[in-house]
């Protein structure tokens, strides 16, 4: 069995793109501030300092770990705290139907440095581990599930479609024959299945060659992108006016669809550039504040190799006419998105239970 080390196995957590964060955050005095991924805190521990004694901090995360590490953050800052053991979209739901309304909402998307680095979840490509993956430990679907009971077809699909491989057909094929002789129960058994798939010339060309395969298997066990996809709209519509909505993406698939979503609502009159007066009745409801997206510094990459692939996003919101609606499709005429007290949000609890919660 082979076993092949990667330098994300280097790296400490650091919250990625901070400095960048706040800038377009601007976090200030009273405001209420919804960090959707809280994960180690690092970002919320940075922005809850602006907020004051009048603020509000509403943390989300499904992971257990996450909430032990916002129990111990929340003893250190002056503001009220919340904790939501939820995936966001459901989270998010649940503010809605409360009425909460926020100033800023934020997204620090994929898994966090303490998922990748607890060996035992089954995260990384470079510990042999079971192959779990699962960021909220109650859910049932894992990646031995899929892995031993997918078909060969829709294995192939979740990796191109997921992990953009370009060899999803023949790691699927090579899944399926080896789960025939014996179960791929760990990630070293899976790395050793991966990488015997691609051909040899090509195997280290573009970084470790199980990294998009685990990425896909991930997006799938967790739902990431259809969690994504419900969650921004729901964002939007708790923002007040002039409230600001950002992402940090790690991937194209992630990435693509915060950008989508944003230039969406910046975008303004869709009539024919020939017909001389509107008819659409279209207008902006957003200015974004990253015209392109905003990626680490030199000196970020040398101190956090992670970072490398981070890219952040992020728009103000211009009107508040519909308030929060709790589906988010606030304005007429536009398209639907394409496809300190901790506690567990009952609602969101239970639909996280049943199955998949979303996000972090």
């Amino acid at each position: 069995m082979s076993t092949i080390l990667s330098d994300m196995d280097a790296a400490t957590h650091v919250p990625v793109l901070a400095g960048e964060l706040l800038g377009v955050l601007e976090p200030g005095l009273g405001q209420t501030v919804i960090d959707c991924t809280f994960g180690g805190g690092g970002h919320a521990q940075l922005i809850a300092r602006g907020l004051g004694a009048e603020g509000t901090l509403i943390a989300i995360d499904r992971d257990p770990l996450a909430r032990e590490r916002f129990e111990e953050l929340a003893r250190e800052l002056a503001c009220t705290v919340r904790f939501i053991g939820a995936g966001y979209a459901d989270a998010l739901e649940e503010l809605a139907e409360e009425g909460v309304r926020a100033d800023i909402v934020y997204f620090d998307l994929g898994m966090s440095s303490m998922q990748v680095d607890t060996r035992e979840r089954g995260f990384s490509y470079s510990y042999d581990a079971p192959l779990d993956m699962r960021m909220d430990p109650d859910q049932k679907l894992t990646a031995r599930e899929i892995v031993a009971t997918w078909d060969e077809r829709r294995l192939a699909q979740i990796l191109r479609d997921f992990g953009e491989e370009r060899y999803a057909s023949a790691i699927a094929r090579a899944i399926a024959r080896r789960r025939e002789r014996a179960p791929i129960e760990t990630t070293l058994d899976l790395v050793d299945t991966i990488v015997a798939a691609i051909p040899a010339p090509v195997r280290f060309a573009a970084g470790h060659p199980a990294k998009r395969s685990f990425q896909a298997l991930r997006i799938a066990v967790n739902d990431e992108l259809g969690q994504l996809e419900r969650a921004l709209p729901l964002a939007w519509g708790l923002l007040r006016e002039n409230g600001v909505l950002a992402a940090i993406g790690f991937h194209s698939l992630e990435d693509r669809r915060v950008k989508h979503f944003l230039r969406e609502r910046a975008q303004g009159c869709v009539c024919p550039p020939d017909l001389p007066v509107c008819g659409c009745g279209r207008t902006p409801e957003a200015t974004l504040l990253t015209r392109r997206a905003i990626v680490p510094s030199a000196g970020e990459l040398a101190a956090n190799p992670r970072s490398a692939s981070a890219r952040l996003r992020a728009a103000r919101k211009l009107s508040d006419e519909h308030g929060p609606s709790g589906t988010g499709e606030e304005t007429a005429g536009r398209e639907p998105f394409p496809k300190s007290s901790a506690r567990l949000g009952s609602r969101a609890a239970r639909r996280s239970r049943r199955g998949h919660g979303g996000g972090r």
